[in-house]
């Protein structure tokens, strides 16, 4: 069973001098037992998110339900069950943050969206607290589209071109500006400021043309060629009124980079290898290429072209003294040589042929002067867990093998050659397609309605292996016709669990893979693993016993924990309580250790929740210090899908957005959503004080001016207190402005990370330590572009503050740690055939439900009605059970 095999050895018919694996203590087992060891320490977790449709406008929420499974076992005891959800702006920066409970490895939740977020390209990404010991790398992070109609004047659509002069990139970017309606603004002024890589290499004004377009020049020298950024760009209307684009520059040049991959890793002369190909552009996706390969004479050896995504492969043998050149031909017209990697003079190659629906072909060619009866090793493992070993001599220049694919697990599958000296030498990914590790889910739809506002009933039956399995499943139904699926690019349960997370960057189209399993798309896949395969770990660790460290523990639950001194000394059984006092109502107590440690575990209570840990000494006094523990936040790294970054988000969801404009409208006239009301401007002064534990960039406490815990007590949220009281400053809404700058909101540091100035009101006040204002040149030049509108630097108590909380009394201090998030249940209305209920039903997602179990008997169901619209209505199913056997299943029907 898969996530249940520890160390499973095939004893498989060998061809050509192969003999099945005994075990023994000789060096080899040994580095099995440690490869067993290591990965029974140190399991990795996976992360997927079920969204519930590609893409999203401004007004609808975002539901998701998360599975998270371990590498290593399915068993929930050795999962976290605390499970992070981030939506993440262009900026890089974190807009809402969810912190929801995992039960037996599942959870869902959700993202209100306002209609004051601006459109653009978000992501969503998951994480455990344990999954960040390994880097982000394997997080969940799924790029979405949001788009904005609603709450929205201006609309842009721009087209880059590109040219080259020596060495430097110059580009041209024609936006134009239109309303809802497509009509131009004409002759309104513009202002720019272009960013590459957050420093700004461009800034200056210019008009839009009786056409409603803005010419807009720029250059990317050397050093930033082939840099993301964006062009913040700021039309005033008629009426003065400015409004701010941000447009994203997913590339700044033409250029296509081609790499050329050897099977195995390694090119060796006089050994016929398959040699893959990855042409990619300069946004980040594939392009289809055409080449060939002359020898140093010119003549041609071989031509091939990429078939799928800019991939593909070819046949060579590269001979002695001789030097190849590759000749490509760009889909432009345009040509560049390329030099073939270097081919070393004696080695071994590993080809494996996985196009056989049965079975894996396995060959191992070694140079002439290799062929002397050493003793070879080939290992097939996926998470750690071995599925096939074998040992062979090298008596023979060609040894093969055939392994059954019924004995391999579904997935990403690594093949390891080792020489005799138990170096890997070789190594080769292969995606195993195993159906016998999925869920079967037989639809019933005999009860399905074809109505408009039509009751549809739907029954299923999960099965594995032809019996009825226990599993959880998320179910979501939408308008296809106004909602349509990007079905090659969708991010789901079999292409996030089974592929993308066993690969390092982007994976253009992840779910072209699994619409069909015939030949052609078999090869692509292989294409994709031969070029972008990677392993999670390194042998040579392994070898020497070395795993990563491990800094972020499982967690079981909330815990809030620190030590108690005084005079600079722990305080063993120091008696110390823990008292709710908002949002919940509990009182704990427990006593320190030896240390002066002491920790209060299995705490379960709502986000914005309000603490105070109070302590005394074994003899009851209370002059004690506390110190709390504290986890750092997880930085936001740059988006490594880049190639899913939409330039005209705006524009590419134009139908759908307008069309969602008639629901918003009737749900806001029914009292259903809320308008954002912006407050008035407000002018604001106060003096100095100073802050000594921030991550101010100048260094703590250098800034125009400072707020601290004391002055932050007499408000519900921070924009509260802030209003009135920062120098300079004016609010439009919670979002804070410089008065000299009131096109761009300020930067929020938040504990030396960046958030958005509308996340002010996120963050609870009493948490606060310090504020530190910075508005002039001297204090924002630091910040490059992103100080160009003031900065705010925040530091928390729980962020790496101050030791003296809130203190109300000797030995006691307040906190508000991060708690639960609560999720809200998905609205769907139920139409009684006895009510005559002749308000419009304009949905587009027409159902979600996160929870929907197939009982021990593998059988469940789920109803819901229709909406007022015809259209073709995509029902998609995703589950998992208790052995972590995968299931996914799309139905689609027509309503009249």
């Amino acid at each position: 069973m898969k996530f249940k095999i520890t160390l499973a050895i095939c004893f498989l018919t060998i061809l050509f001098g192969f003999s099945a694996f005994k075990m023994d203590d000789d060096p080899f087992t040994l580095l099995l037992k440690k490869l067993d060891d290591y990965t029974s320490k140190f399991p990795q977790e996976k992360v997927h998110i079920h969204l519930d449709k590609p893409y999203y406008a401004i007004g609808d929420d975002i539901w998701f339900k998360g599975y998270v499974v371990d590498a290593k076992t399915a068993a929930p005891a050795q999962m976290s069950k605390v499970l992070y959800v981030e939506l993440i702006n262009e900026k890089d920066s974190i807009k809402k943050q969810v912190k929801l409970p995992l039960i037996s490895g599942i959870t869902w939740g959700d993202f209100k969206l306002t209609d004051s977020l601006s459109e653009g390209n978000y992501r969503i990404r998951a994480y455990t607290n344990y999954m960040r010991n390994f880097g982000t790398e394997f997080f969940f992070d799924k790029t979405i589209k949001i788009g904005n109609s609603w709450a929205n004047k201006v609309f842009t659509k721009t087209d880059y071109t590109f040219t080259k002069e020596n060495s430097t990139d110059k580009v041209v970017a024609n936006i134009h500006f239109e309303d809802k309606n497509g009509v131009a603004y004409k002759e309104n002024e513009v202002s720019y400021d272009v960013q590459l890589d957050y420093k700004s290499v461009a800034k200056g004004k210019t008009k839009t043309s009786l056409s409603g377009d803005a010419v807009i020049n720029f250059t990317s020298s050397q050093l930033l060629a082939n840099k993301s950024g964006r062009i913040v760009a700021t039309l005033t209307l008629d009426n003065k009124q400015k409004v701010v684009k941000t447009i994203p520059i997913t590339s700044t040049s033409n250029d296509v980079d081609v790499q050329f991959l050897p099977e195995g890793g390694s090119l060796i002369e006089n050994l016929p290898q398959k040699i893959a190909v990855k042409s990619v552009n300069s946004t980040g996706r594939g392009e289809d290429i055409k080449g060939a390969i002359v020898d140093e004479t010119g003549i041609e050896i071989t031509s091939f072209e990429t078939t799928y995504l800019g991939m593909g492969s070819f046949v060579f043998n590269s001979q002695p003294g001789k030097n190849y050149t590759v000749k490509i031909k760009f889909k432009d017209g345009s040509s560049k040589d390329y030099k073939l990697p270097y081919a070393q003079k004696t080695g071994y190659t590993l080809a494996v042929n996985n196009l056989d629906t049965a079975k894996v072909a396995v060959k191992i060619m070694a140079s002439e002067s290799l062929v002397n009866g050493s003793e070879l090793k080939v290992v097939a493992q996926q998470y750690g867990n071995v599925f096939y070993v074998s040992k062979a001599k090298m008596d023979k220049q060609v040894l093969m093998a055939s392994i059954p694919k019924k004995n391999l697990p579904i997935g990403v599958v690594q093949f390891t050659l080792f020489s005799a000296t138990n170096q890997p030498v070789a190594e080769r990914l292969v995606f195993i397609n195993n159906a016998v590790d999925l869920i079967n889910v037989n639809l019933n739809t005999s009860a399905v309605s074809t109505a408009r506002k039509g009751k549809s009933t739907f029954s299923f039956e999960a099965t594995n292996q032809n019996k009825p399995v226990l599993s959880s499943f998320s179910v979501a139904v939408t308008n296809a016709t106004k909602v349509t699926p990007d079905e090659d690019n969708e991010t789901n349960i079999l292409s996030s669990l089974l592929l993308t997370s066993d690969l390092t960057g982007y994976i253009e189209k992840p779910n072209h893979y699994f619409q069909n399993n015939d030949l052609k798309t078999m090869k692509e896949l292989d294409n994709l693993l031969l070029t972008q395969g990677w392993s999670r770990f390194l042998w040579r660790n392994i070898a020497a016993g070395n795993g990563p460290a491990i800094t972020y523990k499982h967690e079981n639950s909330i815990t809030i924990s620190g030590t108690v001194k005084k005079g600079g000394k722990p305080v063993p059984g120091g008696k110390v309580m823990l008292m709710a006092t908002k949002g919940s109502f509990f009182i704990l107590d427990t006593v320190t250790n030896v240390d002066g440690k002491f920790v209060f575990d299995n705490l379960t209570f709502p986000d914005s929740t309000k603490f105070v840990v109070q302590a005394r000494t074994k003899t009851e006094r209370k002059f004690v210090d506390i110190s709390l523990d504290v986890v750092p936040n997880q930085i936001v790294t740059k988006n490594k899908n880049s190639g899913d970054i939409e330039v005209n988000v705006n524009n590419s969801l134009m139908k759908y957005i307008k069309e969602s404009d008639n629901y918003f409208n009737e749900m806001t006239r029914l009292g259903l959503l809320e308008r954002t009301i912006k407050l008035e401007e407000v002018t604001i002064t106060e003096k100095k004080n100073p802050a000594k534990n921030s991550a101010n960039l100048n260094g703590a406490g250098r800034a125009d001016y400072i707020m601290t815990a004391d002055d932050l007590t007499t408000c519900i949220t921070l924009s509260q207190c802030l209003q009135g009281r920062l120098p300079g400053v004016i609010f439009r809404g919670n979002t804070p402005y410089l008065m000299r700058s009131q096109d761009t909101p300020m930067q929020i540091i938040l504990d030396g990370m960046r958030v958005e100035a509308d996340f002010l009101d996120n963050i609870i006040p009493s948490d606060v330590e310090s504020i530190e204002l910075l508005k002039t040149i001297g204090n924002t030049a630091i910040y490059g572009s992103q100080g160009g509108g003031g900065v705010l630097v925040i530091t928390t108590k729980r962020g790496g503050g101050s030791a003296s909380y809130n203190h109300y009394a000797p030995g006691v201090v307040t906190l508000n740690p991060k708690g639960f998030s609560v999720s809200r249940e998905f609205y769907a209305p139920k139409y009684d055939g006895e009510v005559n209920n002749n308000r419009a039903d304009l949905r587009t997602t027409i159902y979600w439900n996160p929870q929907v179990v197939a009982e021990n008997d593998g059988k469940g169901k789920f109803e819901f009605f229709n909406a007022d619209e015809p259209g073709q209505y995509r029902v998609v199913m995703e589950g998992i059970d208790a052995f972590g056997h995968l299931a996914r299943k799309v139905y689609t029907y027509d309503v009249k």
